[in-house]
């Protein structure tokens, strides 16, 4: 024998206006979420939170700081004890040491911008999240060529200012033109190269490959000119010495390896034509190839 039930109460017949209005992409219904248009500013706070949230990015420029630093007062402290002789050159190029150690935290870290994501599967979030493809590469790039640069400009800067306070009269003055070279212009160098770390894990899609192929970039043409001693390949070797990437990064500190080749400002626009062009492929590729 069943006992009488008591009636259940029933919804509310009006519900609310969110669900029941009629305008909106869905008939019926309208998200209380308000929809805006996305542009390059909210790639670019998306990049910036991931960038400065992952634990790569604290560990790789921390090692860059501590070598840049580390090894140029080292430089600095032995130039002291033995009286200050810098053979005609100026203080600042003592801190070209550390950032040739240090560049390849730099490129470790912009490989791992874009490959990583890869790597997770992260790059379909974001891909999904900002369907313009072109839009998240340049935010990408914008992101890290912006902390690259200021975090190697502060480093070189204070090293240098330390390196003059030691040595003070023992060496050269260095002129005006001589500290914006050496901390601005090689800021910008240290800077697109990473940034063409990143364009190239872009491309290779993977972090071990695309490290591998910047370190081979960045030593092996020095390391192959050093042993070509065959007469039929002195302009080879002469080449290879003069447009390596070590080389080209003495030439802001005027220590380069060779009397001739790239002067001045010449390596910042030579990698800025190279990292232009990478940019083109990268591009090309991320807009024809699927995630």
């Amino acid at each position: 024998m069943s006992t009488h039930q008591p009636p259940m109460p029933q919804a509310s017949a009006s519900a609310p206006d969110w669900q029941t209005a009629p305008s909106g992409s869905y008939p019926g219904y309208n998200s209380p979420i308000p929809v805006v248009r996305t542009h390059l500013g909210h790639a670019l706070a998306s990049e910036w939170t991931k960038i400065r949230s992952v634990r790569s990015t604290m560990w790789t420029l921390g090692v860059f700081v501590v070598l840049v630093v580390g090894i140029g007062l080292m430089a600095a402290a032995l130039v002291r004890s033995q009286g200050g002789e810098m053979s005609g050159g100026n203080t600042l190029a003592l801190g070209l040491f550390g950032l040739l150690i240090g560049m390849m935290c730099v490129i470790t870290l912009g490989v791992l911008t874009t490959a990583s994501e890869y790597g997770t599967g992260m790059i379909r979030t974001t891909m999904t999240a900002c369907p313009s493809r072109g839009r998240v590469l340049a935010a990408k790039a914008i992101v890290f060529f912006s902390l690259a640069f200021v975090v190697t400009l502060a480093t070189v800067s204070f090293v240098a200012l330390l390196q003059t306070s030691m040595l003070g009269d023992q060496a050269l003055a260095p002129s005006g033109g001589e500290w914006l070279k050496s901390t601005v212009g090689i800021s910008l160098y240290i800077a697109l190269l990473g940034l063409l770390s990143l364009l190239l894990g872009s491309i290779i899609r993977h972090s071990a490959g695309a490290i591998t192929i910047m370190i081979g970039a960045v030593l092996a043409p020095l390391v192959l000119a050093l042993f070509m001693n065959a007469t039929s390949l002195h302009d080879v070797q002469t080449a290879l010495l003069e447009y390596s990437i070590p080389s080209q990064m003495s030439v802001f500190y005027d220590s380069s390896l060779s009397d001739s080749g790239p002067t001045g400002w010449d390596p910042l626009w030579i990698i800025l034509g190279v990292t232009a062009a990478v940019y083109g492929g990268a591009y090309a590729l991320l807009r024809n190839r699927d995630v």
